[in-house]
């Protein structure tokens, strides 16, 4: 799905990404966590095409994407990859369902097409009741599904997100974890999430740690199944 080789990425004379290696499969959960300016964000714009490393090579789904560049890369970027960023960034302008339809429309989709799809997300992450309502108008927990359904509107390989729960209360936190593995077990999605919740972290996959820009730790989740998702607040 990704493969990441000896990646390197400076910014002036600090070295923020220092040689990683690194493969996600498809189908998996993986977590990346570290200390603040290990290189986690850096290392998932990489990943998401939005930076670009002094070395190294990155393959998306057999794809060079380095090879890539203009509107090739910006096509590939929306059809391959979707977003969650903490802050949900939601146009404040638009409907739930007009911030979903953006990228199919971007990527030259019809409107009517994608309409239905992004209906069809929104009633699945149980928001088709909001799907007119504004991003002022929605809770947090809220602007996160609909983030979440722009993400999935067109069907990409892996879904990269940052802190996506930072932002959230414990209820809604919870929420979100629990549709992360949802997503990933009913739709076959790949998700690549730098967090500092500890929490979700012993729930992914694998956890990739990084310090200092290098990739110094891996844990693979050590129990029998892959669909074990996080416990409800009545289960805990």
């Amino acid at each position: 799905m990704i493969t990441l080789r000896q990646i390197h990425k400076s910014f002036g004379p600090l070295e923020v990404l220092k040689g990683v290696d690194l493969h996600i499969a498809p189908q998996e959960v993986v977590s990346i966590v570290g200390p603040s300016g290990a290189g986690k964000t850096t290392l998932l714009q990489i990943m998401g095409t939005l930076l670009k490393p002094d070395r190294g090579s990155l393959e998306i789904a057999g794809e060079d994407v380095l090879s890539l560049s203009g509107n090739k890369l910006a096509r590939f970027r929306c059809r391959h990859i979707g977003f969650v960023f903490q802050f949900h960034q939601l146009l404040p302008e638009f409907s739930a369902l007009e911030n979903v339809v953006l990228p199919a429309l971007i990527d030259g989709r019809p409107r009517s097409a994608s309409m239905k799809r992004g209906m069809e997300l929104l009633d699945y992450l149980g928001m088709a009741e909001r799907a007119h309502h504004k991003p002022a108008q929605l809770s947090g927990g809220e602007k996160q599904r609909v983030a979440v359904a722009r993400a999935l509107i067109n069907e990409p390989h892996v879904i990269l997100a940052d802190e996506p729960s930072g932002s959230l209360d414990t209820m809604h936190k919870d929420e979100l974890h629990r549709l992360f593995f949802r997503l990933r077990d009913e739709l076959k999605q790949t998700f690549v999430i730098v967090t500092h919740d500890e929490q979700l972290s012993l729930l992914t996959d694998r956890t990739i740690h990084l310090t200092d820009g290098l990739k110094i730790d891996e844990r693979l989740r050590d129990d029998l199944g892959r669909t074990d998702q996080p416990a409800s607040p009545s289960e805990e």
